[in-house]
């Protein structure tokens, strides 16, 4: 069945006018195919240049059950419902429905737009042009996406008063329920064969499946993760518990504007209401690094531990530190705010909404704060003026195997990233996938030919001194063979801005940096910019896609070993070394070998494309971890002389 479609005088072949015949792509297609058909779960690499969407999308299309298709990022979901899906819709023979679901604060909610015309949600001269932006799409648009709302500045602070986020839908209550967005895009899916969605979505639902009022998805035979090397991190998020700054924020000004008729009850819960922030505000203060309660950084994560929160005496009782009498205020201001939603006599339709939300964040925070169960790591974040509180699961092997491999019939995990040296077993132990098929698709990219691989001479190591100074000056010796068109990827921001301001002054080549403008728009100015030099940290090392000239040398400066002091990392690596294995082995080298494949995988996009990968790491060929890396690595040739990488490149 897949020859017909995928071989070389097949299906595609005949209308595709790019159409070029891959083994490792019609070898994946007949690999989901039979996943599928029977029942079972599968893991697949599938390298650059493979065209694993198609392979995965035809044979879920041919199944005859719903499929979920889970993707890592919102770019890569608009690629298959806005380009793969309609060629596959012209010119497979079998007749298919696909949608795709976002997350719900991506939609505009009606009901909530009408409120906001008479509240005071905006701010500046500025904000009004921009809502009146918003209510004039609200009649035009069909699917209420804001990303049609190409004009609207990613960070506009209006629009969480008026998204759809489910903290104060009121379903069927509400008086735009039938022209409601979310119903659409529901009822969009229930009639779909191919749902296509973010994996942030798939786990908020599958962390709900089992609440009546929390499934978002419809029902479904198969789901199939792209970007599958994501899911171990964004699964933690939604099986533990987390309480912010701005959820506090949210649920008390969503109170204040109820339309509660109860004067007696409105009084107490403005009331209430201003307990809570004052006592939320001598909280976060706890974390804010002026505090001399719990001394950290301005900025970051860092580990509770509950000696923050109680003293254990001599006799062996506890009392509560000041820190913990804050918690205990803020604890009792949330029993009042609790007790006084419960007591609004007629309360108005979003009230079960409201007090849902109330409940939960009170006994999240708790959670938190006792953090008393052992399979969970409890951390504090401050990202600006935002602080984020949460228990991650340590290991979400157990939670996985429950939930998602043991409930779905068949799982299909894809990525050009999911092997360590050729193995599987990290993914494995990670994800808790038991028995399943194994698949490496070769990508069809002729590295010996299109890439090089540098690996400089006598370069100190990352812990020695020197190291930044000689990275700077084998980075400024790249630039200037490469005539910039570079990515340099660090693993840390202060390394990054440090890098950059060493060799700016010894290039003649445009200079841009992660920070200075949106991820999107980076890209687009890079693009734009001939003989462009990005400087970027974690967030450009995977999910970017710049072919041709443009992007000619990738530049990595240290292995990406994760951060031995976040809080997660540290947690996990802890697991691993108290069951008597050894973490860096089991955790640190593959997790690192993953995150290192993504950033090369940068620079080879397309059968034209040409390059050189730099890494300037030593450990490489000094330490014995080393082999790993370098076997994971796409087959390239492999130089130590930078003449050799002049010459690679054509003069100019």
């Amino acid at each position: 069945m897949m020859e017909k479609i995928f071989g070389p005088n097949g299906l595609f072949a005949k209308h595709h006018p790019d159409y070029e015949f891959r083994p490792g792509q019609m070898a994946m297609a007949n690999a989901v195919a039979e996943a599928l058909e029977n029942r079972k779960h599968l893991l697949v690499e599938a390298g650059t240049g493979t065209g694993k969407t198609l392979a995965y999308l035809v044979p879920a299309i041919g199944l005859g059950r719903r499929v979920i298709i889970s993707t890592g990022t919102k770019n890569l979901q608009e690629q298959l419902f806005f380009k793969d899906i309609p060629f596959l819709q012209r010119v497979l023979p079998r007749k298919f429905k696909a949608t795709y679901l976002k997350g719900r604060n991506n939609y505009l909610c009606l009901n909530r737009l009408k409120r906001a015309e008479t509240a005071p949600v905006l701010q500046g001269m500025e904000e009004i042009d921009q809502f009146d932006l918003v209510r004039r799409w609200a009649f035009e648009t069909k699917t209420g996406d804001r990303a049609e709302l190409t004009e609207l500045p990613e960070n506009v602070q209006f629009w969480r008063h008026v998204d759809a986020r489910s903290d104060i839908c009121i379903g069927q209550k509400c008086p735009s329920f039938d022209e409601c967005f979310i119903t659409r895009a529901r009822q969009s899916a229930l009639d779909a064969d191919i749902v296509i969605v973010n994996h942030h979505l798939f786990f908020a639902d599958l962390a709900l499946r089992d609440k009546e009022w929390g499934q978002v998805l419809p029902d479904y035979g198969a789901v199939i993760f792209d970007e599958a090397h994501q899911i171990e991190d964004i699964a933690a998020q939604y099986f533990g518990a987390a309480v912010s700054s701005y959820q506090i924020e949210d649920l008390i000004g969503d109170i204040s504007r109820l339309p509660i008729n109860d004067v007696e009850a409105a009084k107490e819960l403005t009331k209430a209401g201003a307990r809570v922030t004052r006592f939320a505000d001598n909280w976060w203060q706890t974390f804010s690094g002026h505090s001399s309660l719990v001394m950290v950084n301005e900025e970051g994560r860092f580990v509770l531990k509950q000696s923050m929160f109680v003293h254990r005496q001599r006799n062996g009782e506890y009392t509560a530190t000041a820190a913990g009498e804050r918690y205990m205020a803020l604890k009792a201001a949330l029993d009042r705010l609790v007790a006084g939603l419960n007591s609004v006599k007629n309360p108005p339709p979003e009230m079960e909404a409201i007090q849902r939300r109330a409940e939960q964040l009170r006994f999240d925070l708790e959670f938190i704060v006792l953090g008393d169960d052992p399979g969970f790591v409890y951390w504090c974040e401050r990202r600006g003026r935002g602080f984020f509180m949460q228990a991650t699961p340590i290991d979400a092997s157990d939670i996985l195997n429950d939930r998602l491999f043991s409930k779905v019939e068949s799982v299909v995990m894809t990525s050009a990233t999911l092997t360590s040296a050729g193995s599987f077993n990290f993914i494995r132990q990670r994800l808790g996938v038991g028995e399943t098929g194994e698949l490496v698709a070769e990508s069809n990219f002729d590295y010996e030919h299109q890439a090089l691989l540098y690996l400089p001479k006598r370069m100190p190591e990352p812990r020695e001194s020197g190291f930044t100074e000689a990275a700077a000056d084998q980075i400024t010796r790249l630039l200037n063979a490469s005539q910039g068109r570079a990515f340099v990827l660090s693993t840390s921001y202060s390394q990054m801005k440090l890098l950059r301001e060493l060799v700016e002054p010894e290039v003649d080549f445009p200079i841009l940096m992660q920070g200075e403008s949106s991820r999107s728009g980076l890209l687009e100015k890079f693009r734009a910019t001939p003989h462009a030099v990005l400087f970027a940290t974690s967030s450009f090392w995977q999910g970017v896609d710049v072919r041709g000239e443009a992007l000619s040398c990738v530049i990595i400066d240290k292995l990406p070993f994760a951060v031995p002091s976040d809080p997660v990392v540290a947690a996990r690596q802890r697991f691993i070394d108290n069951h008597g294995r050894s973490s860096f082995n089991e955790y640190s080298v593959p997790a690192a070998v993953i995150t290192l494949k993504q950033g090369v995988g940068r620079l080879i996009r397309s059968a034209t494309d040409r390059g050189v990968i730099a890494i300037l790491d030593p450990r490489l060929l000094t330490k014995n971890y080393g082999k790993q890396f370098l076997e994971s690595l796409p087959q390239c040739r492999v130089t130590q002389d930078i003449e050799e990488v002049e010459e690679f490149f054509p003069s100019r």
